[in-house]
């Protein structure tokens, strides 16, 4: 039986994605653009992130239109044990089992890869969670803006004096997201070689602490024994800033010494140059506010436009501050495939974000709408399980699915 989309790379993966909210099933949206088959296992009722955060018309979450998207949808009841049963079948028919339930709940356990490895030992079983399996904290409740505070990324962001200060975006949860589907692309490329299943297993506090040591804070308090903390719209390592036009905000980056000197000839500021307080980086990022009113004066009279126009043809970094808006038409996203619009039943046209990853030969592609509750059950259990319809309509009555 074919699964997924024929010309992707990951046809005949089958994936069980019992995860909800952000990280997780952001990794098997990732895996389903690429021709995977997602089948979100849900519980009866539906599961919580249908119904949080931002509601559409029809009552049900926004952003679950993104997250649910190319995948299937069933309902089954795991608190039973014909509806454990059930399941079991399904893992013997599939090759991934993602999950993000915290380690020491009743579910995590009847998902270990230790209890599926005996169900069909070349199974993948991957979870994400806050904390990771083991340590004081493994079996915490967690949420992406907690790891931002705990991996002392609060304390980086905003302006001098402020207060520790979040990111609206979630980026822990995306990059774990990611992260999570890479580490399943490694178990199936080792079993393609072995045959041998694993656990992949990502953390969101893992996560946050590895990207906030790329900003160089730990290694920073290590070297000079000096503990950073906010640098607004300025560097930590390299000059950069926001600029405000006349007509809205520019944000710039001159990382390395020759954009330093390209940025200081564009802007008429070459004595710059000469001034050790700014001879590289480093002191360049400490020494941040004694740029900053040379280059904004500069800016004063300018609209974005002639900004950007400057910048750009000095070959410095630099984009407009958009809104959402503006990014709809941003004419760079349109070219790469970055918004899509789809119509939902209900709501109308609505933008989702396209495929990230290009992949020449099998790329990957949005094939169908956020599924329905329960919308897939006759397919997968009859078409995969063999369940016929009486056996179908006892399930339903016995709200096991």
């Amino acid at each position: 039986m074919i699964r997924g989309n024929k010309s992707s790379v990951l046809t005949n993966v089958r994936v069980l994605d019992l995860s909800r909210f952000l990280a997780g099933p952001l990794c098997g949206m990732l895996l389903a653009d690429m021709g995977a088959e997602v089948i979100r296992v849900e519980p009866i009722g539906g599961g919580v992130d249908r119904t949080w955060a931002i509601l559409g018309p029809d009552g049900e979450t926004l952003t679950f239109k993104i997250l649910g998207r190319n995948k299937k949808c069933i309902t089954l009841n795991l608190s039973t044990e014909r509806g454990k049963a059930i399941f079991h079948d399904l893992v013997k028919n599939s090759d991934v089992v993602l999950h993000n339930f915290p380690p020491g709940t009743t579910l995590a356990s009847e998902l270990s890869y230790e209890k599926l490895r005996k169900v069909k030992p070349s199974i993948i079983v991957s979870a994400l969670s806050g904390y990771g399996l083991d340590g004081p904290d493994a079996e915490e409740i967690c949420f992406d803006f907690v790891t931002q505070a705990r991996a002392g990324a609060m304390v980086l962001n905003g302006f001098p004096g402020s207060p520790p200060l979040k990111t609206t975006v979630p980026y822990v949860d995306c990059s774990s997201g990611i992260a999570n589907a890479l580490g399943i692309m490694l178990a199936l490329y080792h079993r393609e070689k072995t045959g041998e299943g694993q656990f992949v297993g990502t953390a969101l506090f893992d996560m946050a602490s590895y990207i906030t040591q790329h900003a160089g804070a730990l290694i920073y308090f290590t070297v000079y024994g000096e503990t950073r903390t906010q640098v607004g719209n300025c560097g930590f390592g390299s000059y950069m800033n926001c600029l405000k036009a006349k007509d809205g905000w520019v944000m710039f980056v001159t990382a390395s010494n020759d954009i330093w000197k390209r940025f200081t000839k564009a802007i008429g500021k070459e004595e710059l140059n000469d001034d050790p307080r700014f001879k590289n980086d480093m002191v360049r990022a400490l020494n941040a506010p004694l740029i900053d009113p040379i280059v904004q004066e500069w800016a004063d009279e300018k609209t974005s436009d002639e900004i950007m126009k400057t910048l750009q043809a000095a070959r410095v970094a630099c984009a407009r501050v958009n809104t959402a808006d503006r990014l709809l038409n941003d004419p760079q996203s349109v070219a790469s495939g970055m918004v899509v619009h789809v119509n939902y039943p209900d709501i109308g046209e609505v933008p989702i974000p396209g495929v990230p990853v290009k992949l020449s030969r099998t790329p990957g592609s949005i094939r169908s709408l956020a599924p329905k509750l329960g919308e897939h059950n006759e397919e997968i259990y009859s078409g995969l399980l063999g369940l016929n319809g009486t056996e179908l309509s006892q399930l339903r009555k016995e709200k096991i699915i």
